[in-house]
């Protein structure tokens, strides 16, 4: 049965609404309020609601998204090509930490089975990784875990999974230049996630720039009193072949296999989980159904005193009065206007600017540019208080909604949340992606049920039905925190981890490399 025509506006005062049938909307079709579309409007684009005359505003959530480059008639299908985007929000004279927050009931009562480590904090996979100091092992360390998994595994039902850490770093940069740090402690906090259960060991080639005691220092990690760093170097005199590195690494990979499959799930409360937050393959609908729905369950693991990071530097940039107005304090606002203005100029060195960031994917589902991106982005966070500020690869150490300072490409967004310790990812898609990660779960949230119909297999839950009318963003968002538990305990797998999906590991390195 045809469906009626639908339009989703999200502010009382917005003179823009997006379509929300299958295939969009022709021209002609009547509105229920009577409008008449002057153009075909295409799913998850935008019709003018009224006239806008040019150089008026173009409002969407009741913010300017941008302003129109000439007279659009009410009905006319607003596009990109139509709108002159606004300059981006100075960062002085921001409101610092202005937003009054709102009293939540604390939520209580609810857990997950989770892997107890012994610096406190909660695995929700019971995974040995092998870090690399180089890309130059990572051949061989590929060819090791697949003996690794074939031959040793099995040996240990309790481990959950294998996985090399592999980068692009090491060698052939500047690793004394200050932005090295950034590549540095992403990997070393990499290493100490908590769902490798403390067990680190490294892979090495011998020659390269970042030596194993520069990657993880005396005191980086925890060790026990009558252990060394377990470092396999493949230059090492002793290694007479191939086999011999191989049969080498394998050798170090059974003594943490041991320690590993010692370990049991036990209850803990759900304050235990770390929740990374991100959007790829975003279109018009993920500020109106996933991210909303995010957001909501985000609000429900602050409460529950759990941790939760939202990202993407140039996916909310544009929202940057939002986020100081609701920082704690004055000095976390002033983090993340610092974390903004780093961005700015890493940006400004390569002659770009956030601009850059929307793709022909998020155009083609009907986000005009950054500002309407952001827009949408930012409701990921839902309405708790920021409670801290991140830099590049730097760990989280407390707990409620922390700003994560990444750039927004997917992979290395997600590699730097790994950094931050988070323990469970959440990603939402309107386009469709089949992202995942090896080292912690990932569940993907679709933003239309056309997309988690035909991607029945890859989408791990339907937001769609918000827009549909069939549920509420309070269902979904209960829905969702509801699985981050189930997922968390290993009594439910996401599609990624079926499927064995996962994208390599990209080091954010804004250092010159040699």
């Amino acid at each position: 049965m045809t469906k009626p025509p639908l339009t989703i506006r999200m502010h009382a005062d917005d003179n823009v609404a997006i379509v929300a049938n299958d295939g969009g909307l022709a021209a002609g079709t009547v509105l229920a309020d009577g409008l008449v579309l002057r153009d075909r409007v295409p799913q998850g684009h935008k019709v003018a609601l009224r006239a806008i005359a040019k150089d008026a505003p173009v409002l969407r959530y009741n913010v300017p998204i941008g302003y129109a480059l000439q007279d659009i008639a009410a009905g006319s299908w607003v596009h990109e090509r139509l709108l002159h985007m606004p300059a981006a929000r100075s960062l002085s004279d921001l409101p610092m930490a202005t937003a009054k927050a709102v009293a939540q009931e604390p939520l209580s009562g609810y857990t997950f089975e989770g892997y107890r480590n012994a610096d406190g904090s909660v695995g929700t996979r019971n995974i040995l990784a092998i870090t690399t100091t180089v890309q130059c092992v990572a051949g061989v360390v590929e060819f090791a875990v697949g003996r690794i998994k074939a031959e040793l595994l099995p040996r240990y039902p309790n481990v959950d999974d294998v996985v090399g850490l592999e980068h692009s770093y090491g060698c052939g940069v500047a690793i004394d230049a200050p932005d090295a740090i950034i590549p540095i402690r992403t990997l070393r906090n990499i290493s100490r996630n908590p769902n490798f259960g403390g067990e680190v060991m490294v892979v090495s080639l011998g020659c390269e720039k970042l030596q194993p005691e520069r990657l993880l220092p005396a005191g980086s990690i925890p060790l026990r009193s009558d252990e060394a760093l377990d470092v396999v170097c493949l230059q090492a005199d002793k290694h007479v072949g191939f086999m011999s590195m191989v049969d080498s690494i394998m050798d170090s990979a059974a003594a943490h296999l041991e320690r590993l499959n010692a370990r049991r799930r036990e209850t803990v409360p759900a304050s235990e989980l770390v929740v990374g937050v991100q959007c790829g393959g975003s279109d018009a609908f993920s500020g109106v159904t996933a991210n909303p729905a995010v957001g909501f369950a985000t609000d429900l693991l602050v409460r529950a005193g759990a941790t939760v990071m939202f990202s993407e530097t140039t996916e909310v940039r544009d929202a940057v009065e939002q986020m100081t107005a609701r920082a704690t304090t004055p000095e976390v606002a002033q983090a993340m206007a610092r974390e903004m203005a780093w961005y700015d100029a890493y940006l400004g060195r390569g002659s770009a600017d956030r601009s850059a960031n929307t793709t022909p994917g998020n155009k083609a589902g009907g986000l005009s540019n950054i500002v309407e991106k952001a827009m949408g982005s930012i409701i990921k966070s839902g309405t708790a208080p920021i409670s801290g500020v991140l830099s590049p690869g730097e760990k989280a150490s407390t707990k409620g909604l922390i700003y994560a300072a990444t750039p927004a490409s997917d992979f290395i967004c997600g590699t730097l949340q790994l950094a931050a310790g988070m323990n469970l990812h959440v990603f939402t898609t309107g386009r469709g992606t089949p992202y995942g990660l090896a080292e912690v779960p990932v569940i993907k949230v679709a933003t239309r049920t056309e997309l988690a119909t035909r991607w029945h297999d890859l989408m791990d839950l339907n937001a769609g039905r918000i827009a549909d009318g069939e549920a509420s963003i309070a269902d979904v968002g209960w829905e969702l925190f509801r699985l981050m538990l189930e997922v968390a305990s290993g009594r439910k797998k996401t599609w990624a981890e079926h499927w064995k999906l996962h994208n390599a590991l990209v080091l954010f390195n804004p250092a010159p490399i040699t």
